[in-house]
């Protein structure tokens, strides 16, 4: 199972910690989530992802419903990086 390191900004760190969208948008796929903040208070945060199938992540990433969720949690898609654990 791949595992991913995600990086990115959002513009309310709160709002994002306590949003119920990744649960919505992964969960049923199998994704597993495991989110964090910076410590010194900057609007970077990051999440570890356990995904069962990359193609899957993928086609989901690019799809409206994830599109959706980012903008409905502040994520800003041009601050995204994502490393893949080889």
């Amino acid at each position: 199972m791949p595992t991913l390191l995600i990086f990115h900004e959002v513009n309310d760190v709160e709002h994002w910690l306590s949003s119920p969208k990744r649960e919505e948008v992964f969960g049923p796929l199998g994704i597993t989530v495991r989110p964090f903040s910076d410590p010194a208070k900057s609007n970077r945060v990051g999440l570890i992802v356990q995904v069962p199938d990359m193609d899957t992540f993928q086609r989901i990433m690019e799809s409206p419903e994830a599109a959706e969720a980012m903008k409905f949690d502040g994520v800003r898609p041009e601050t995204m990086l994502m490393l893949v654990e080889p």
